[in-house]
């Protein structure tokens, strides 16, 4: 639909069209706001989406970003989208070799197996105890800060009061997440799978004094309140189709194909300069909501820019005949797949990892991480596929920021990719190349994303996944009230980039829709 033909004048105009746009223009068209939203891509859902990338093959992937934590049920009943994600049976399967046997350690099927999987690996139960302490407290953290993401920003104080556990405060808030880390386990391999929550999509080392590991590791434990990260049922693409639903229902207009170029405003009357295939269109707005980089949103504005982001992961998506072995012959690969597969992540592992590519070479042994989707969703998989017992495998990538692949992107994440599976190769007993499923002209199905593919394919700033470093979920100088202010009184940031921003939250989404709807009528 073009939007030239619709209205020139809008209560909101919001750019871009991912997971987070969609919520806002869904909230503010139902509550009698006139909206257009523009998306430069061919159709909307940004990163949450799900595609067929191999070809002549009907397996639905969720490509770029695979699991929910910090979507709000709130956000699904208030939009009443159709949307449900299931539970994981196993949290995690971390393979090691110990004394030169091949074993590992899994984290879920009831507590005394996982009580009996850590006095296997370590010897005690010393570090089962540490484990349970552990994430009860971080739990307890969850359940009192996951709800105000969708409130008002409040105080560090205030944050401080409602957490009520100074140990908890000191451990997560002031000190790097490495002094808890080594203060409350022993053994390296445990020590890294509780670190690896503090890594992912950010490049920093455990005991960085910035603590934007620590502020990586809280969203990651503190999502639905529990910290459990849940399979979308149908792929993410079924989450952001029903949102878009939701906002076309409400009487957004969803604009396609329509790349904003320039945002002017004098704080209380904005206008939108948008390209087409065949034309540039100029609508006027009351408020505008940005859901790009907070870069992305500088160039609209003509501000200047914040220091660049990087990003700093490989993604990897794969199609296999069948699991492969595993060198482990206590654990059924069903189970080691169907939770997060831990790989090269011991807790000195990924300390040199990050150490190499801090130095500017490529990890020697790149940490990662697997998740198999259809394990706990076959429905991505067309029936004939699942019943041949084809399944998915994403792969996350750590410690690879963006500058290792400036000096040639295709080289350099080849040279990475063989790299990785061979670490993942070393856990099993046949290669995992020869469980891969060939695409319709006979090439294997996987593909591979620098943080460099990521920028060109979805705009993110040097392929960071969050936009820029996660911020603390309290008010800070210029913040505002709801954290997706910006210096423009009428423009807000509705991004990852927002703050209580990053992952498939839909947070960002709301909280800017809710500081239009505070601002009174359009």
């Amino acid at each position: 639909m073009s939007a030239s033909r619709t209205h020139r004048s809008y209560g909101a105009v919001i750019v871009g069209g991912g997971h987070n746009g969609l919520v806002a223009a869904a909230y503010l068209a139902r509550a009698g706001r006139s909206v257009l939203l523009l998306e430069r891509l061919a159709g909307t859902g940004g990163a949450a989406v799900s595609t067929r990338p191999f070809a002549g093959v009907d397996a639905r992937l969720s490509r770029y970003s695979y699991l929910v934590s910090l979507l709000p049920a709130k956000i699904v009943r208030d939009l009443g989208l159709d949307f449900r994600a299931r539970k994981r049976t196993v949290s995690s399967y971390t393979p090691v070799e110990r004394a030169g046997r091949p074993t590992g350690l899994l984290v879920g099927g009831g507590e005394k197996r996982t009580r009996d999987a850590f006095a296997r690996l370590t010897g005690s139960e010393r570090e089962y105890e540490s484990w349970r302490r552990f994430y009860g407290m971080t739990r307890g953290v969850a359940e009192r800060v996951f709800p105000t993401l969708t409130q008002p920003l409040p105080t560090r104080s205030e944050l401080r009061r409602r957490v009520g556990d100074e140990r908890a405060w000191r451990m997560l808030f002031e000190e790097p997440i490495g002094v808890a880390i080594e203060e409350g386990f022993h053994d390296d391999l445990v020590r890294g799978v509780v670190l690896t929550d503090a890594l992912i999509g950010t490049f920093a080392d455990a005991h960085d004094p910035s603590l934007k590991q620590n502020r990586c590791f809280l969203y990651h434990v503190i999502g639905g309140g529990t910290g459990d990260w849940d399979v979308p049922v149908g792929g993410m693409g079924a989450l952001t189709d029903a949102l878009a639903d939701a906002a076309r229902g409400a009487g957004a207009v969803l604009a396609t194909g329509h790349e904003a170029l320039r945002i002017d405003t004098d704080g209380h009357h904005a206008q939108v300069t948008y390209r087409t295939a065949d034309s540039e269109v100029t609508v006027a707005a009351r408020h505008v909501l940005v859901g790009a980089s907070p870069q992305q949103l500088a160039e609209l504005t003509g501000d200047t820019p914040p220091e660049p982001a990087e990003g700093a992961q490989l993604k990897v998506n794969m199609l296999l005949e069948r699991l492969p072995r595993l060198r482990d012959t206590s654990v059924d690969p069903r189970e080691a797949f169907s939770g997060t597969f831990h790989i090269a992540e011991g807790y000195e592992q990924l300390a040199a990892a990050h150490a190499r590519a801090a130095a500017g070479e490529l990890p020697a042994a790149p940490p990662s991480e697997i998740y198999c989707h259809s394990l706990t969703d076959p429905s991505i998989l067309a029936p004939d596929l699942a019943e041949r017992g084809f399944q998915t495998l994403t792969l996350f990538g750590l410690h690879t920021p963006a500058r290792l692949f400036a000096r040639d992107n295709d080289a350099v994440r080849g040279e990475l990719l063989k790299a990785t599976l061979a670490q993942l190769d070393a856990h099993l007993a046949e290669p995992i190349t020869d469980c891969l499923a060939t695409d319709a002209d006979g090439r294997p199905c996987l593909e591979a994303k620098s943080p460099l593919d990521l920028e060109r394919d979805l705009g993110l700033p040097g392929g960071n996944i969050f936009h820029r470093d996660l911020a603390w979920p309290h008010a800070q100088d210029g913040t505002g009230r709801w954290g997706v202010e910006t210096r423009h009184a009428n423009v807000l940031l509705c991004g990852a980039g927002a703050v209580r921003g990053g992952g498939v939250s839909g947070v960002p989404g709301h909280n800017a829709a809710m500081a239009v709807l505070e601002a009174g009528a359009a």
